[in-house]
């Protein structure tokens, strides 16, 4: 069928052309926000899902429900390059330049400005800029070097400013699991010092499933804090809507047998739904699409995940960090034993407890409870099997 008129697009946070079944996340972030800009008190949140059920969707929708109420908003991607403080750094500037025109710029924004200037210097992040460079330093406040004592000041002078100007702050970020254990502890700090003294900033994040138990173990007061709202796959019914909706808007259906399949196939993850949306309208010739396109299709939208999806991890990993997956993908989708990896491997427990955890920290899996470990990527295990067929030359 017509390429132009297809209407799944498969990309990284790329909005679908229907968000089924995240209703009750998206009614929660309206309410938190409105109450937040109304000086209510609300809870932030952080979203905790797999790779592939749509949290970056999700943050990129609640950042734009954020922005129609009348919030200053910024999203950031934690990543291996760069520091907390040099991500939030230049999203912090823009929220205070936007609160005043810098000619005429009122008290608390420019008390904000200053102490952005002192984090700024303190954490060794350049914030060389013409609308700022007249505004001094706050010596002495947010500028001792240390993430912990100076963030939240900075966060406080933000939201000060902010509510100066009858407004609201979002910080949306992704990927917080890759934060290092003295970041993480400093946003959880600056956020429970917002919350002190009741101001408007809210602190909407996502990350993978260890992020809950880092959370937990950095500050014990972060399970009540934050709520960590799960994300998961798609019912049954949700996972037929995000298919044939969005084809009936273009006049085409899909036949009962070939939804079925697809919902099978992806297991209701809604990446992968988009996947073979995508090569299921390519395949099919006419409406309805039917089951017997199913074979290509699929045949399509592996070889795409396994060039791509799959592949951009698995080529981050060492050789025995392979060895370590593949040892798990033979024992199966769901979570393992950390002593049936090794007895399947051949080895002592002890001796890949070092490759288990440099695993978690990369976000290839993480451990549902004490001893088990699972993948963070949904059909990773088959991927193993493809692309490390023979398991006794993988592993031995």
């Amino acid at each position: 069928m017509d390429s132009i008129r297809n209407p799944f697009f498969p990309g990284a946070g790329t909005q679908p052309p229907v968000l089924e079944g995240r209703e009750e996340i998206l009614e929660k972030a309206r309410i938190t926000l409105g109450r937040i800009h109304r000086g209510k008190p609300a809870k932030s949140f952080m979203l905790i899902g797999l790779r592939g059920v749509g949290k970056t969707v999700l943050l990129n929708r609640i950042k734009a429900i954020a922005d129609e109420n009348n919030y200053k908003s910024i999203m950031i991607e934690v990543h291996e390059n760069k520091t907390l403080p040099e991500l939030l750094v230049p999203g912090l500037r823009q929220i205070l330049l936007s609160l005043d025109k810098v000619e005429s710029i009122t008290a608390q924004v420019k008390r904000g400005l200053k102490i952005l200037k002192s984090f700024a210097s303190g954490v060794n992040v350049s914030i060389n800029d013409m609308n700022i460079e007249f505004i001094s330093s706050e010596t002495g406040v947010a500028d001792s070097g240390d993430l912990e004592i100076d963030l939240p000041e900075l966060f406080l002078a933000v939201a000060q400013a902010a509510s100066s100007k009858k407004t609201a702050v979002a910080i949306v970020i992704d990927e917080l699991q890759y934060l290092n254990e003295i970041e993480l502890s400093a946003i959880i700090m600056a956020v429970h010092k917002v919350n002190q003294h009741q101001l408007p900033l809210v602190l909407v994040g996502a990350g993978l499933p260890q992020l809950v138990g880092l959370c937990g173990r950095s500050k014990s007061y972060a399970e009540r804090l934050f709520d960590f709202p799960e994300v998961g796959p798609l019912n049954v019914e949700d996972a037929r809507n995000a298919l044939q909706d969005p084809v009936r808007a273009e006049g085409v259906e899909f036949e009962d047998k070939a939804l079925n399949r697809i919902v099978h196939l992806t297991q209701g993850y809604p990446y992968f739904i988009q996947e073979w949306g995508y090569y299921a309208w390519e395949v099919a010739q006419s409406s309805p699409i039917r089951n017997e396109v199913m074979d290509e299709a699929t045949r399509q939208a592996l070889k795409n995940l396994d060039q791509s999806f799959f592949r951009v991890r698995f080529d981050r990993l060492t050789k025995r960090e392979k060895k370590y997956l593949r040892a798990m993908a033979e024992l199966g989708p769901k979570p393992q034993r950390s002593g049936d990896v090794a007895a399947i491997m051949g080895v002592n427990v002890k001796s890949i407890a070092p490759i288990r955890s440099s695993l978690i920290k990369k976000g290839m899996i993480y451990s549902p409870q004490y001893g088990d470990t699972a993948f963070t990527v949904p059909l990773f295990d088959q991927y193993m099997k493809r692309t490390m067929p023979d398991f006794k030359s993988a592993c031995h």
